[in-house]
């Protein structure tokens, strides 16, 4: 089994290595920009069609030849990457792929700056806690908290929170995992409970940006107030940037404890399959057709997104492929509506967000628990007839 992991780390730049690298990331920016205008046209004249990378890869060549754009010699070969990056990208959105967007430009100081590294082997060379790498960059200490483990096929360098990061993705082959436990559990997300399972334990939520929410309208009203790029409002711009990288860090740390716990503990995981993107979309309408509750909904949205559902589904799912385990998707529809005991289904059974009560037979319970017990009565039902067994109901 080829099992392929990633490995963050905080580099150590110096002066030189720092301004290196954003002249780096400032011609990666660009040619994205460029190919990304060209690929625009080509989409809005001829529909779903855009270039793909055997035709892009030909235009750096050129514009390196342009005496407008010949500056772009200096960088490293890594521009050819970001053209495939975008191939990629143009191809999720047109597939449909998850809650793939059409590709944006990038914006300097307003998107996440990167590089990626390929052929790490014949390029990079990795030492204890420092990297060479090429392009003029030379060796850069890290902070290795962790041993890397497997083969480095690539590195990726962006910068975040004021911070310079990197990327080992390796790959390794192990023998195929088996979990050590038997057990299956059916879990319901929330925004109350973060998440219920059917065994009756439930989980906290973290609400990281609720907590630091405060602060950072504070920070963002003094920024308001400074000259635009002035020295003062480039010092409190990168104030607020380390308040949003703050918030970030506290959810994921949250979201790996309580992945990795949940992973270590049961061999199937039955989740919903839900559509976060849908669910969290803005109830504003249009000036035509304007949307009702708008405030609340919008609340409701900053509550669900606080609370990483799809990055915590994306966790369970490879670290229960790293164990042996697996993840079962399952439709949300009438989850929490059912009885479990008499599996009686009406909007009637959860008068209240928090109750559950079977107009039926009476059944009473904490409506979290009740979902998630339906959660995973529904995966044991797939997993025997299939989707069959979904669809009679």
């Amino acid at each position: 089994m080829v099992i392929r992991q990633g490995f963050k780390y905080r580099l150590d730049t110096n002066d030189v290595q720092d301004a290196r690298l954003r002249v780096l990331c400032g011609h990666a920016r660009f040619v994205w920009n460029q190919a990304l205008a060209v690929c625009n046209a080509a989409c809005d004249t001829e529909g779903e069609y855009v270039p793909r990378y055997e035709s892009m890869a030909k235009w750096v060549t050129s514009w390196k030849k342009d005496l407008e754009t010949e500056w772009l010699k200096e960088a490293y070969d890594n521009l050819q990457q970001k053209l495939k990056d975008l191939d990629t990208a143009w191809q999720r959105y047109f597939q449909k792929v998850g809650d793939a967007q059409r590709p944006r430009f990038k914006k300097k100081g307003r998107s996440r700056d990167s590089i990626r590294f390929v052929n790490f082997h014949k390029y990079c060379k990795l030492e204890g806690r420092r990297v060479k790498l090429p392009s003029g960059l030379g060796w850069i200490t890290f902070r290795k908290s962790r041993s890397i483990l497997g083969t480095v096929k690539n590195c990726t360098i962006g910068f975040d929170g004021g911070h310079w990061f990197i990327s080992f993705q390796t790959e390794r082959q192990i023998e195929p995992p088996k979990h050590p436990s038997r057990s299956m559990i059916g879990v319901d997300v929330g925004v109350t409970r973060f998440i219920t399972l059917s065994d009756g334990t439930f989980v906290e939520p973290v609400s990281s940006f609720k907590k630091h929410q405060d602060k950072l309208a504070r920070a963002q009203r003094a920024l308001a107030r400074k000259v635009k790029f002035s020295a003062n409002w480039r010092k409190q711009k990168a104030r607020i940037s380390q308040i949003h990288t703050r918030i970030a860090s506290v959810r994921r740390d949250y979201l790996h404890k309580t992945s990795t716990t949940m992973s270590k503990n049961h061999a199937m995981i039955v989740i919903e399959d839900l559509k976060v993107g849908s669910m969290s979309r803005s109830a504003k309408g249009t000036t035509e057709n304007p949307g009702t509750h708008v405030a609340a909904k919008s609340g409701l949205n900053r509550s669900i997104l606080d609370q990483g559902w799809g990055e915590f589904r994306r966790q369970l799912t490879y670290k229960q492929a790293f164990r042996g385990g697996e993840v079962l998707a399952v439709p949300a529809h009438h989850t929490s509506q059912t009885c479990p005991v008499c599996q009686h289904i009406s909007a009637e059974n959860r008068k209240t967000q928090a109750r559950f009560e079977c107009v039926e037979c009476g059944f009473s319970e904490n409506a979290d628990l009740v979902g998630a017990i339906n959660i995973k009565a529904r995966g044991h039902r797939v997993l025997a007839c299939g989707e069959s067994a979904l669809a009679a109901r």
